[in-house]
């Protein structure tokens, strides 16, 4: 039998953290490897794809396409550890006040399985919904958890925990993440560039 379960969602880039997990660990592999510097004319051409698809999954792949096993291997670890830093400094509490209060806590972003459950780790969410990407080819989506995707992301994980989720209140940044505010009871959106609430 499903139970009702108050739930309280999160997205991370932009709302947790102010910058983007994707790009920045794009430029740390540009800092450290040479391998992406010969996929720059291939990420031009998906740049321009991205102006007349912002949804699309060709380029998004396009631009990871230098990415490699050996390269999230070798990389990721370090990067976390920074990254960890560039989140808001309110992000971690008010993840823990949410859970205290009773409600069960969701991150469900489009960041990379790769990098996005361990960047979290240490914030106790109940359950962490991302990107899921291809082991091998780790630039190539199994499954694009944005837009109306992130709803149906966590739909799947209600179903699998036999509970019908109630979204009493969503935090996001981006006009994207539509789909998934708009069933919340309250919306907070989040200026990404000062972390701070943004006035109605």
């Amino acid at each position: 039998m499903l139970k009702k379960e108050d739930i309280v969602v999160f997205d991370f880039d932009g709302t947790l953290s102010g910058y983007d997990t994707n790009v920045q660990f794009a430029k740390y592999c540009f800092r450290h490897s040479v391998r992406p510097w010969l996929f720059l004319p291939l990420m031009g051409v998906a740049a321009i794809a991205r102006m007349f698809n912002p949804g699309g999954i060709w380029w998004r792949q396009a631009m990871r396409r230098f990415l490699t096993t050996d390269m999230v291997n070798k990389f990721s670890r370090d990067f976390i550890r920074q990254h960890r830093r560039e989140r808001f400094g309110w992000s971690r509490d008010q993840v823990a006040k949410e859970r205290a209060d009773g409600r069960t806590v969701i991150l469900v972003t489009a960041s990379p399985d790769y990098l996005i459950p361990h960047l979290v780790h240490d914030m106790k969410f109940d359950a962490v919904l991302c990107s899921r990407m291809d082991a091998n080819k780790p630039w190539k989506y199994e499954f694009l958890c944005w837009g109306k995707n992130k709803v149906i992301a966590m739909d799947e994980w209600a179903k699998k925990n036999h509970m019908i989720p109630r979204v009493v209140r969503a935090y996001s940044d981006s006009k994207h993440d539509l789909p998934i505010m708009e069933i919340a009871g309250e919306q907070v959106w989040v200026d990404r560039n000062t972390g701070l609430r943004k006035s109605a």
